[in-house]
Order: C-alpha cells, then sequence, then structure tokens
C-alpha cells in the first residue's frame, strides 16, 4: 500500500480516528502540564474542600480542596511515562526472546524461553509489585518494574508466534542459502515483518498498562504523594463518593476514555495492517 493509500485508509477507519483522537487529548494534557496547570497540585484550600465544578474549579475539588482537572492533567503524564516505560522493557526484552526462541525452535533455549515466560504468567503484576515493594518499598519506579516484567512474556509469544510462520518463507529459504546466520535472519528478515504485530500489541499493552498502574496506585503501591495518580484520586475518594461523588467521577473518566481510546486505534491499527481482515470505512 502506497503511503498516500495507507494515510487514507487509516482516516477511513473510524476505529482509528476515535481511538487517536481520544489518546491524542490525554497526552496533550500530559504535555501541557509540563508547562502549565489551572492550580498548583500539592498546594491545599481546606475551606473550599470537595466543592462541585465551578467557574475556577471546571471539575470541582478534592477533600484537600487540590483542585481535580489539575491532579487528572499531571496524573495523565504519570500513567502514560508508567505505562510507556513498561510497554518499552517488555518489547526491548521480551522481541529479542521470542526470536531466539523461534530461531531454535525445539532445543534447550527455545524450552527455557518458554518455561521461564509461563513461569512470569503465574504472577500477576499486582503480585510482582508487592513482591518489588516489600524489598524496595512503593514507588512509580517499581510500579514500572513490576508491569514492564509481565510485559515480556506477552511480547515473547507473540514474537515466538509470529516467527514460526515465517521461517519457512521462501526468501527466509534464500537468506540461509546465502550462509546468513540465525540472529542475522531474525533481525533482517523476521523481525522487519512482525514489526506491525508489535505495534498493535504494543497499543494493547499500553492501555493495560495504564490500568496497571491505576490499580497498583489505588492500593497504594505506585506513584507516592505528593505525585498525583488517577488510581490513587479514586481510592481517595470512595469513602466520600456519598457527598462528592465529582472526586471519582472524573478521575473514573480519564482512565475510562484513555484507555478506550487506545483499545479502539489498537482495533484499527490491526485492520490497517492486516489486509485479510480490512474493513474500509469502518
Amino acid at each position: 500500500m502506497t503511503e498516500t493509500g495507507f494515510l487514507g485508509a487509516a482516516l477511513r477507519s473510524r476505529s482509528l480516528v476515535l481511538g487517536a483522537v481520544l489518546t491524542a487529548v490525554f497526552v496533550l494534557a500530559a504535555v501541557v502540564s509540563f508547562l502549565w496547570v489551572p492550580h498548583d497540585v500539592t498546594a491545599m484550600d481546606i475551606p473550599n474542600r470537595m466543592k462541585g465544578p465551578e467557574g475556577a474549579h471546571p471539575l470541582g475539588t478534592d477533600h484537600f480542596g487540590r483542585d481535580i482537572l489539575s491532579m487528572i492533567m499531571v496524573g495523565a503524564r504519570t500513567s502514560i511515562a508508567v505505562a510507556v516505560v513498561a510497554v518499552g522493557i517488555g518489547m526491548v526484552l521480551g522481541v529479542p526472546l521470542g526470536l531466539a526462541a523461534a530461531a531454535r525452535k525445539g532445543s534447550l533455549l527455545d524450552e527455557v524461553i518458554m518455561r521461564g515466560n509461563d513461569l512470569v504468567f503465574a504472577f500477576p503484576s499486582l503480585l510482582i509489585a508487592i513482591m518489588i515493594t516489600a524489598v524496595f518499598g512503593a514507588s512509580a519506579l517499581n510500579a514500572i518494574i513490576a508491569i514492564g516484567i509481565f510485559n515480556i512474556p506477552v511480547f515473547a509469544r507473540l514474537t515466538r508466534g509470529a516467527a514460526l510462520s515465517l521461517w519457512t518463507r521462501d526468501y527466509v529459504m534464500a537468506a540461509r542459502v546465502a550462509g546468513k546466520g540465525a540472529t542475522r535472519i531474525s533481525f533482517e528478515h523476521i523481525l522487519p515483518n512482525v514489526t506491525n504485530l508489535l505495534i498493535v500489541q504494543g497499543t494493547i499493552q499500553f492501555s493495560l498498562g495504564i490500568l496497571a498502574e491505576a490499580a497498583l496506585s489505588y492500593v497504594g503501591l505506585g506513584a507516592q504523594p505528593p505525585l498525583p495518580s488517577w488510581g490513587r484520586m479514586l481510592a481517595d475518594s470512595q469513602t466520600m463518593i456519598s457527598i462528592a461523588p465529582h472526586m471519582a467521577i472524573f478521575p473514573g473518566l480519564a482512565i475510562l476514555l484513555t484507555v478506550l481510546g487506545l483499545n479502539l486505534m489498537g482495533d484499527g491499527l490491526r485492520d490497517l495492517f492486516d489486509p485479510k481482515i480490512r474493513r474500509v470505512g469502518r
């Protein structure tokens, strides 16, 4: 597909466009928060605590009088940063492992990698975070490590499965006849042909990373005060939801819309990259 044809197909994909718009809104909010926020997120204003949406505070204030809009903006960069780094860890470590396992299918290396993946899958990211926290303490860094570790087998399995089907292709056989080794073939011929699949999975894992970060912060294992976090905003609001429902509604909507946008974008990219399931005007 030409560049113009690809762009046209992307713009005709309703899922991709809507997902990209929703995602862009929160990414823009995160970027803007580095330069400007309506109010200082560390400044408490007790006389104005738990105020509903009004002019000075479009989304209201929390139980300390802090502006919820400002906290959502700063919390966006926390969630996005954790998810990006965690997915990056999963890709950087998982993809080479998957390529190595596919290149040595049936060998001891393949068996060790796949059984290692099974071992990591046996421990959910929340449990991994609890174990890390017990040793090093709760922090955003430990949340990144926990989510990143859980992402490694996801990308390893995906890469191995996709690569195995490519090792029987004619161009790979020709490369082997030309004297190229397994490592060189994996990175020169296999990896470029699974990149689209990795991009789609990366989008999905990014949304799951935001959910995981919110869950870890909700139970106190993620970003620590005074750094705002969507998950901790929900935790702080749970005992006050009957008298100040806006404290839970707006951070909840932020999580919902961001994850929805990323999933829609991933769905649109999947249809766009796979000609077998592409539906024009979806």
